[in-house]
C-alpha cells in the first residue's frame, strides 16, 4: 500500500495503484512518516489512476502536516488528479506542490532543502 525511502535527502512515499482496505489509514501513515522525517521534504508518488479516497487521504495528510513547515509535493501522471490537487492547494494557500513527473518533484524538493 505505502512504501517509503530516502532519496537524495528527500522522503519519497510511493502509494500503490490499489491501496486496498487500508486506504482509510493512508492519511495517518503519510502524516506519521512526514512527522518522523521532518524537516526533510517529502514527495508522494501516485500512479496514473488515482482514486478519490487516495486524493482525500493525501489532502488530509497534508493538512495534518501543515504546522511542520515541510515541503510536501505530489507527483502523478494523472492530469485529472493533478487538477484536483492544485485546486486543494489553491484553497489551502498553495502549500501543496503538484508535479507530473517524479524526477522533477524529487529534484525540486532536493533543491529547496539546501
Amino acid at each position: 500500500m505505502l512504501s517509503h525511502a530516502l532519496e537524495n535527502g528527500v522522503l519519497v512515499l510511493a502509494v500503490d495503484d490499489e491501496p486496498g482496505p487500508d486506504e482509510q489509514n493512508l492519511a495517518a501513515l503519510i502524516s506519521d512518516l512526514v512527522h518522523v522525517h521532518a524537516p526533510t521534504p517529502a514527495v508522494i508518488m501516485l500512479g496514473g489512476e488515482v482514486p478519490d479516497p487516495v486524493i482525500d487521504a493525501v489532502v488530509e495528510a497534508h493538512r495534518r502536516c501543515r504546522q511542520l513547515d515541510v515541503l510536501i509535493s505530489v507527483a502523478t501522471s494523472s492530469a485529472p488528479a493533478r487538477r484536483v490537487f492544485q485546486a486543494h492547494a489553491t484553497a489551502d494557500g498553495g502549500a501543496l506542490v503538484v508535479h507530473a513527473r517524479v524526477d522533477t518533484a524529487i529534484s525540486t524538493a532536493y533543491a529547496t532543502a539546501d
